[in-house]
């Protein structure tokens, strides 16, 4: 058995300029390289006179890539700046006060710029085969609450969770779990605040990038709005979207027949039933559930759970349907958790937008190297890719002109590496 003063002997120093820190990144930066985002970025964005205006495409692209593998504060692109890291971005990786510059230099006009970048980022990648072409495409509508810590954030306030942060509206591409737009608004935005331009917004911009086939929304009764109805139905968008029960919605519900209802799965100790009517001339499906057994002396009541619908299909099937709305809260979870919107860095409004946006670029990074390189399909988990394909340690060589780039050896998932380096590789460089 070894003593533990063997590592107390060890010496430790930091003198290797050859060392890659995420040596892995050189898989989305080669994406990025073949999609052209900084040369995109320096084209659409443009901060006049203002501070750190000089060269946007680098800043963005060094933003990009520190939150692709994990960083969640501005501070965190120093890590590229480590060893030969910057060797293998395809950029110049630019110091953590000139990207807090930049991104205070923006205002409402400039975040505008970032949407555009992003759309014609999009629109690239699915061009490359991440799209869904004429197949159909459901995306999922939510809110969320981006928590922040002092009374310095501009726009920052109290919502309905009694948390100080801010309230950013987005979409998500429910077999993907790409954010395909995002809006951020004041902590105390009602969450429905917006809905109705932010989904003819979303809609425009889908159809831009490439999405032909049907297209079907879905969302929490946060969205239930006559204006959001008539926005999917005036784009001939299906949609599916939870109902508060009001007063008129339980007298619907009461009307249907005990006849009607049918029965369907659910777990061990309960029962569940689906029925349909008719609300406003639309279809309105209801899910009821009750406990059976000791816990129904508890809660012996149906519960009813209601959403209006103007999609074909059966009542069972549409509910079932309905019900993978959950998936928008995995996309959340990986934007917040891997992308850096957990955190929001600056005291000014807009340069949280601007980092709201790039984090969702992020965000779609990985899950366009993962589709496109690594050929995995449906949505992913960020801390899987980050873990086994990008934070891997590696040492960039140089001999006779060519540089190499070393990896460990024995890493499980070197063939997969591989093939998604090769596949990238091949992609059409955009004009």
């Amino acid at each position: 058995m070894r003593s533990s003063h063997v590592l107390d002997r060890m010496v430790v120093t930091f003198d290797d300029e050859h060392a890659v820190a995420s040596a892995g990144l050189v898989l989305p930066a080669t994406l990025a390289g073949r999609l052209g985002i900084e040369a995109l970025a320096n084209e659409l964005i443009d901060l006049g006179d203002k501070p750190g205006a000089h060269r946007p495409g680098r800043k963005v692209m060094t933003l990009i890539h520190s939150l692709v593998v994990g960083g969640d504060c501005i501070d965190d692109a120093d890590v590229l700046r480590a060893g030969s890291t910057g060797s293998v971005l395809g950029h110049r990786v630019m110091a953590p006060s000139t990207l807090g510059t930049f991104l205070r230099s923006f205002t409402f006009g400039h975040v505008r710029q970032l949407d555009q970048l992003a759309e014609a980022v999009l629109s690239r990648a699915w061009a490359a085969g991440a799209g869904p072409g004429d197949g159909p495409m459901t995306f999922d509508l939510d809110s969320t609450i981006t928590e922040v810590h002092g009374d310095q954030k501009q726009g920052a306030a109290y919502g309905y969770t009694r948390q100080l942060g801010y309230h950013p509206l987005l979409a998500t591409r429910a077999d993907t779990g790409e954010v395909l737009h995002i809006r951020m608004r004041k902590g105390s935005a009602n969450s429905g605040r917006g809905a109705e331009r932010f989904v003819n917004e979303l809609v425009a911009r889908v159809r831009r990038a490439g999405a032909r086939g049907p297209l079907t929304m879905r969302a929490d009764s946060a969205f239930h709005s006559g204006k959001v109805i008539k926005a999917c139905r005036r784009l001939r968008v299906a949609f599916s979207i939870t109902v508060n029960q009001n007063k008129a919605i339980r007298a619907a519900i009461d009307a249907i027949p005990e006849d009607v209802w049918v029965p369907i799965e659910y777990p061990d100790g309960g029962l569940a039933q689906v029925a349909e009517t008719e609300y406003q001339e639309m279809r309105l499906i209801v899910r009821r559930t009750r406990l059976v057994g000791p816990q129904a002396k508890l809660w012996p009541d149906w519960r009813h759970h209601a959403f209006v619908t103007n999609r074909v299909g059966t009542a069972v099937d549409l509910d079932a349907d309905h019900r993978r709305h959950a998936v928008v809260e995995l996309a959340i979870r990986d934007l917040k958790e891997g992308s850096g919107l957990c955190h929001c860095p600056s005291g000014k409004f807009f340069a949280n937008s601007a980092w709201a946006v790039i984090a969702t670029l992020a965000h779609n990074m990985l899950r366009w190297t993962a589709a496109l390189g690594l050929r995995i399909a449906g949505p992913i988990v960020a801390k899987t890719i980050r873990r086994r394909y990008l934070t891997l340690p590696g040492r960039l060589t140089r001999s006779a002109r060519r540089q190499t780039l070393h990896l460990p050896a024995r890493w499980p998932w070197q063939r997969t590496f591989d093939d998604a380096l090769v596949r990238l590789r091949q992609l059409t460089p955009a004009a």
